[in-house]
């Protein structure tokens, strides 16, 4: 499939796109797709979607059509897109991030929903226990709070002189409340002063979340998990290079964008699992019956380029535990 012809199905068209040899060989399974960010900055993960979905013998405009609504990376929008694809009557709902997640089952409490990706899902109300969902909700989540101390570890054996850290996140994602915690934790435990904390809620608010993290003058910096930023790491990642900030990030599309460092689990499997559990739904199972997912693959990617463009010198040991340096 050419990248062109491949772009217009992941923008989502307002009907589904049932092709003849699909109505010919009988009924074709709806999937409704809701992504945070956008097609453009996605398509790897919907294409290794697409793709796992494949290997299970869902082939996309024959046996299975799927339909996507995007936010562009304004979580206000969520709710009406997922209104949008319960209206559709999807045989299954796939997410993306809590926020999403929270927004389909708000719009449905029948129509099976699969996470890709969630921070906290007992915390936020999603599921009542990741062993036993229960409800029409299951999928996969990026494991818990606890990375957040493991990041910061790493970002201070990349800066040992850290001892002042501006940190960057969205405390209207319901998932993400425990993870600043636990930032907070390690960086008392660590003896790291957080300084500044900035929130960023909405788009119009980066401006300011930049301007006040410049004045504090920190040693480094650290983006908490959340899709919402991510669908922004563009412009996060340029004002971190502007400033010569070491950065630590939730997500390797940071890394891919420019940015310094990242831990976190492979979001590509992830999403394969989600087709996964698409699968079992659309062959009867219960989402209340499949358990709450954790991520088994995790990685550590530095980029080496931002590393001598900001100044600093990596030690080799850091380097050596990477599962990739950019080079």
């Amino acid at each position: 499939m050419q990248r062109r012809e491949f772009l217009t199905i992941i923008g989502g068209a307002a009907t589904w796109p049932l092709c003849a040899r699909a109505q010919q060989q009988g009924k074709i399974s709806r999937v409704g797709y809701l992504g945070i960010s956008s097609p453009s900055l996605e398509p790897h993960y919907v294409e290794a979607f697409r793709q796992k979905l494949r290997e299970l013998g869902h082939i996309d405009g024959e046996s299975v059509a799927i339909v996507y609504r995007w936010a562009e990376g304004h979580d206000d929008r969520l709710p009406s897109l997922a209104t949008e694809l319960v209206h559709l009557k999807p045989d299954v709902i796939v997410t993306t991030g809590t926020p999403g997640a929270v927004a389909a089952m708000q719009a449905t409490k029948t129509i099976p929903i699969v996470m890709a990706s969630s921070a906290d899902p007992v915390g936020s109300g999603l599921v009542s226990s990741l062993a036993r969902p229960q409800g029409n909700v299951t999928g996969f989540t990026i494991l818990g709070p606890q990375l957040e101390g493991k990041r910061l570890e790493l970002l201070l054996q990349a800066v040992p002189a850290l001892s002042r850290l501006a940190v960057l996140w969205n405390p209207s994602n319901p998932g993400i409340v425990s993870y600043f915690e636990t930032v907070e934790k390690a960086g008392q435990a660590l003896r790291i002063s957080l300084d500044p904390v900035v929130e960023v809620r909405r788009e119009d608010e980066f401006d300011n979340a930049f301007a006040a993290i410049a004045n504090a003058r920190p040693h480094a910096m650290a983006v908490i998990a959340d899709r919402f930023l991510l669908a922004h790491r563009k412009q996060i990642v340029e004002f971190a290079a502007m400033k010569r900030l070491p950065s630590m990030y939730p997500y390797r599309e940071y890394v891919d964008a420019g940015g310094l460092m990242s831990y976190a689990p492979s979001n590509i499997e992830l999403f394969r699992g989600a087709a996964t559990y698409v699968d079992k739904i659309l062959k009867g199972e219960r989402p209340g019956d499949l358990p709450i997912q954790e991520p088994t693959k995790f990685e550590l990617v530095i980029n080496l380029k931002t590393a001598k463009a900001i100044g600093i010198d990596l030690p080799q040991t850091l380097l050596a535990r990477a599962h990739e340096v950019i080079e």
